[in-house]
């Protein structure tokens, strides 16, 4: 292979080489960029990997698995590479063609200062015919690992995240060999492991994220992809170098087909790539640091303040009404609670919350003077007020749900799962039914803070003039649009992105949104452990962590629950008007210590400490989180079935505790080390401290 050039973008070196058939490509951390040794093979990969309708599908037993390595990846040939430099930014884009000369444009940007790569690819058709795209990913990384001609035997491992409801964020870490990605004696058969989601919630099942592991070296590679619909990864090996890409579900695997004009063209979703000497938990959190630049955007004041909320679904659970409200206000008072949200159900029929969503009118029984008198009084409490939308969907017992022109339909029948069907995000007239029904409405009540929620997945499309996969992408990015839409009619709205929980918590829904919903697990034992899980997948000053305080909570429970908080940002709910002044003090301690930890969970990095979990649901042993910023490091400790913990990194002075002695935790400080001896299972405290 034949170097074309080498670029040093910030702690990172890319190399790019001209091979028989293509270009490939390697990222390296800088300190070994003069250790680069290509895997020793006789099969090549590219940094683009595309399929177009009419191509022959790639050997090696794959066709049905795998559109990568198409006809036409065989024969796109190197034509220019191209660097754009700007104060704060360098481009690099290298550019393909094919046979029919169309233009295949590689784009790498790095921001002065960033440890991560963006990443795309553009399809531009230069041909007079319509071209067919069925495969386009947004990032291809090949010779994995480039430090050996042969790859060591038990030395590289895929790392990622699993995601059920109410479970988001599950390690997993397997082996290349465990997943049969090792070649065959000879380079015939290919090894595949593939894995994304399908439809319009883009965390159910995976994260939309993987990472490699070069042990020996140390070195982590770890990408994203900013994708809010239907996405794919796939790991793939044939010969001695393992590669990995991933971007739109392709038409194997997501039904997407995407027609594209003469002279048009069409550009993947963006992904996000770095690399690191260091473990995927660090490099991870640098793939984080790209969510930092949209925030900022934003300027939000009450946000960079990191405010604390209450929600009180937990609290009438889809019921509120203005004596409710008025009530909790009451308990709340002079409590330094930011917003109060008024969540599912202030619309609800005689059918329910979840079924008469859509209409968007008041219930006149649940509020009887409308909600000007609860809105004015959660200002005069100091609080900005927020209330709870579901705006694609609609109950099936609303008037909207009658609307089937402006509905989606699968097979000419309105596609409806569970008591839930969805607007044509595409439709003008559903656009502007939702300028008059959400905007407006937000306008008219002053609302300040708005909670996007998201109940149901529409699968793998629906009727339209494109294919299944292509009309999903559409109806998303239309969904964007609209809160992008939003947010210029309401620039100082703070946005919340829910979707059940965490089935949006990928980047690009990230970036547009103020702080995401972590999780449905509102009164779940594993809180602490899924918010430490998100810790490598989202900011934790993003990340909205339940705290719902039963009536009954013992004094423990009340630590357990609200230390879990300290991994992100509080949300309130729950029966807070029965409770007992003992239980308030906790709370009210909690929330103090809270506001002395805000610089270290808005600036800082984690370290998780935690033995490998069978059982959420029963989780065992406990759980230490550390997040360092400066010289200082907060400690939230889980004990689930521990009785002592010594914590596992020196410490300098312990500058404050929570939930220590009031809860008769034992804590034994010699020299740097620290032991905590737990009275009882299923404890939680933390530690604001000095680590040197």
């Amino acid at each position: 292979m034949k170097k074309i050039s080498t670029f040093t973008l910030g702690d990172m070196v890319i190399e790019y080489f001209q091979t028989p058939e293509s270009v490939e490509w390697v990222i390296v951390p800088k300190q070994l960029g003069k250790e680069i040794i290509l895997p020793s093979k006789k099969k090549y990969d590219s940094l683009v990997q595309v399929k177009l309708v009419g191509d022959d599908y790639p050997k090696g037993f794959c066709a049905g698995s795998t559109m990568r390595n198409s006809q036409t990846v065989k024969k796109l040939h190197f034509f220019d590479q191209i660097v754009l430099t700007s104060s704060s930014k360098k481009e690099i884009r290298t550019l393909l063609t094919d046979e029919s000369e169309n233009r295949f444009i590689h784009h790498v940007i790095w921001k002065k200062g960033a440890n991560v790569l963006e990443t795309f690819v553009s399809f531009e058709n230069h041909s007079d015919k319509t071209q067919k795209l069925e495969m386009l990913a947004s990032f291809s990384l090949n010779n994995l690992s480039p430090f050996y001609e042969t790859n060591p035997v038990g030395n590289l491992e895929l790392i990622r995240y699993q995601s059920k409801w109410s479970f988001e964020g599950r390690r997993v870490s397997q082996l290349i060999e465990e997943l049969q990605l090792e070649p065959s004696w000879k380079p015939s058969g290919v090894g595949l492991e593939k894995f994304g989601q399908i439809g319009s919630m883009p965390v159910r099942g995976w994260f939309p994220y993987a990472a490699i592991h070069d042990k020996q070296k140390n070195v982590t590679w770890s990408v994203c992809i900013a994708q809010p619909g239907s996405w794919q990864i796939e790991a793939y090996r044939l010969d001695e170098d393992l590669c990995i890409s991933g971007g739109l579900a392709d038409r194997d695997y997501g039904h997407w087909l995407k027609e594209v004009k003469p002279r048009n063209s069409f550009i993947s979703p963006t992904a996000y790539i770095t690399v690191a000497q260091g473990d995927e938990e660090q490099t991870s959190q640098r793939l984080t640091e790209c969510l930092e630049e949209s925030l900022k955007a934003k300027q939000h004041q009450c946000e960079e303040n990191l405010a604390i909320q209450f929600n009180e679904f937990c609290t009438s659970w889809g019921r509120p009404t203005e004596a409710s409200i008025i009530e909790n206000l009451a308990s709340l008072k002079n409590r330094n609670i930011d917003y109060y949200v008024i969540d599912a159900g202030w619309y609800a029929n005689e059918h329910g919350w979840e079924k008469s969503h859509g209409d968007w009118k008041i219930n006149q029984d649940q509020f009887p003077n409308g909600l000007d008198p609860v809105l004015e009084a959660i200002k005069r409490n100091s609080m900005i007020p927020g209330i709870w939308f579901e705006i694609e969907t609609v109950g099936n017992e609303s008037v909207a749900s009658t609307f089937f022109e402006h509905l989606l339909a699968r097979d000419g029948v309105p596609l409806t799962t569970g008591s839930r069907r969805f607007w044509n995000m595409t439709d003008p007239w559903v656009k502007d039914y939702l300028q008059v029904r959400v905007i407006d409405f937000l306008k008219e009540y002053e609302i300040g803070y708005l909670k996007i929620d998201y109940n149901d997945n529409f699968g793998i499309g629906f009727d339209g003039e494109a294919s299944f996969g292509e009309e999903s992408r559409r109806q998303l990015e239309s969904t964007q649009n609209f809160i992008r839409e939003i947010q210029k009619q309401l620039p100082d709205l703070v946005i919340e992105n829910c979707s059940s929980g965490g089935h949006r918590l990928e980047y690009s829904m990230m970036q547009l949104t103020d702080l995401s919903s972590f999780s449905d697990a509102h009164e779940a034992e594993c809180i602490p452990i899924i918010a430490a899980n998100l810790h490598h997948l989202m900011l934790p000053r993003q990340s909205l962590v339940w705290a719902v305080i039963r009536k009954h909570d013992s004094l423990q429970r009340l630590y357990y629950s609200m230390a879990s908080t300290f991994l992100g940002r509080i949300c309130l709910s729950g029966d807070i008007n029965e409770l007992s002044s003992s239980q308030w003090n906790v709370i009210d301690e909690c929330l103090a210590f809270y506001e002395e930890c805000k610089p270290l969970i808005k600036h800082g990095k984690t370290k998780v400490f935690a033995a490998e979990l069978l059982s959420y649901r029963y989780p065992n042993g406990s759980q230490i989180v550390y997040r360092f910023y400066e010289n200082k490091a907060l400690i939230v400790i889980h004990s689930f079935d521990q009785y002592e913990i010594e914590l596992p990194l020196e410490i300098k002075h312990i500058l404050k505790m929570c939930g220590v002695d009031e809860q008769n935790i034992q804590l034994e400080k010699t020299s740097n080390k620290c032991r905590l001896s737990f009275p009882n299972t299923f404890m939680g405290c933390a530690l604001l401290v000095d680590m040197y």
